[in-house]
């Protein structure tokens, strides 16, 4: 059986698999829920000053894809709600009683070294494993100057992240923003400032649909709605790419990373750590299907690093970052081009008609009694994938060709004005 234990930023627990800083996170009595299901952690949700903030009803809007409910979860919901000290006791509590177990609290407070001072001493009584630096949260949170307000300004990142690290013993992970043109900026911060790892992605500033007959978005509040934070299986790509980047980025080199967005199984979190994540964050699919999914996320990883030969996350953790590159790095002499396997096409005419209308005309159809035959015209197929993507039954693969030529770059294209 492989072993899924994890180290990261010096934070153990027996698995990756953490539930993020969020509603799932903010009571004694969802966390132990979660690790009798099998959670190797969680961040608590995030922690403020006293008194504590007052939220909104109703909370949550969401995208729904051809009857896929919660594709994406939009929320405004801000940090807890629940007093202090009570989160502190609690957290003490389950710490004390679920010692194998990470524990990271989430906090967020006012921009000064004396207000991050004296939450950092109070958590520590807790005995909890660290801090993540909550610098996403794009709602409410940001409008008083915390939250994304000081993750999309790098001076600031660094600024409280090593107000932190000189008052605390615990290790600090820094909460990242995506909502940001170049995440290397705010990772390189981070790492300025001392941080021990850091977590991404937060949340996207999203308004998910308008309720047409109040003319306002959801989710509304008496006929008013905000922008709001937006999570789920939609975010992924976007959250793949940006853990990517700070782990190929030679500046933030080494920088532990825990990998947060739309994880909803076993491949997405191998995905995340492929991509150099030492742990990774759920939040949506635990509140769509519930706790006891990390069954099937732990019972999937260790079946397929079985079938892999790998034997510990660290095998394949960050295995793929080695085969990132930019867009003119790669081999213009590459072709590969679509083959449809006619004994299971099912002459739907959807690969014909999205070539035909919208790509390169490389599909024909022929009629031959009462029934259409879809083959690939190879000499005009580029290899675009469009076929293979949207064939319902999966009959169509996309085949390398032998072409015998070099290696070539478009750094070396002899189009390319600018190669030397």
């Amino acid at each position: 059986m492989a072993d899924l234990s994890c180290r990261i930023a010096g934070v153990k627990s027996p698995n990756p698999f953490w539930l993020a800083s969020a509603p799932p996170t903010d009571k004694k009595y969802n966390v132990e829920r979660a690790f009798k299901a099998g959670w190797g952690g969680v961040v608590w949700k995030t922690l403020g000053e006293d008194p504590p903030v007052v939220n909104v009803s109703s909370r949550y809007g969401a995208v729904e894809i051809k009857g896929q409910k919660m594709m994406g979860l939009n929320n405004i919901e801000l940090i807890t709600d629940r007093p202090l000290e009570l989160n502190l006791q609690e957290i003490k509590e389950v710490k004390r009683d679920w010692p194998d177990r990470a524990m990271i609290v989430s906090l967020m407070v006012p921009c000064n070294e004396e207000s991050w001072k004296k939450i950092l001493k109070r958590v520590e009584e807790t005995n909890a494993d660290g801090v993540e630096l909550n610098f996403g949260c794009p709602h409410g949170m940001s409008e008083r100057g915390m939250g994304s307000a000081i993750g999309q300004v790098p001076e600031y990142i660094e600024m409280v992240t090593r107000w932190c690290k000189a008052n605390t013993r615990m290790p600090v992970f820094v909460k990242l923003t995506p909502n940001i043109t170049d995440i290397r900026g705010p990772a390189r911060a981070a790492k300025a400032g001392g941080a021990d790892a850091v977590s991404l992605i937060n949340t996207i500033n999203s308004i998910t649909s308008v309720d047409l007959d109040l003319m306002a978005p959801r989710p509304t509040v008496g006929g008013k709605g905000t922008h709001g934070g937006y999570c789920g299986p939609a975010v992924k790509p976007i959250a793949l790419n940006m853990v990517a980047e700070i782990a190929r980025d030679p500046a933030t080199f080494g920088l532990p990373i825990s990998g947060i967005g739309g994880i909803s199984n076993w491949k997405d979190a191998a995905e995340f750590i492929s991509l150099g994540s030492g742990s990774v964050q759920v939040c949506t699919a635990a509140m769509h299907y519930g706790f006891k999914i990390v069954s099937d996320m732990t019972d999937g990883l260790s079946n397929w690093m079985d079938s892999k030969g790998y034997k510990r996350l660290e095998d394949f953790m960050g295995k793929a970052v080695g085969n990132i590159r930019n867009w003119n790095e790669l081999d213009l002499n590459f072709q590969t081009i679509a083959h449809i396997e006619q004994d299971k096409c099912i002459q739907c005419g959807l690969c014909y008609i999205a070539c035909e209308d919208t790509s390169h005309q490389s599909i024909s159809a022929t009629k031959s009694a009462g029934q259409t035959k879809y083959e690939v015209i190879d000499k005009e197929c580029v290899g675009c994938n469009l076929c293979a993507i949207i064939c319902p039954v999966d009959c169509i693969t996309m085949l390398p060709q032998t072409t015998n030529k070099p290696y070539l770059p478009w750094t070396s294209h002899p189009n390319n004005p600018m190669r030397k």
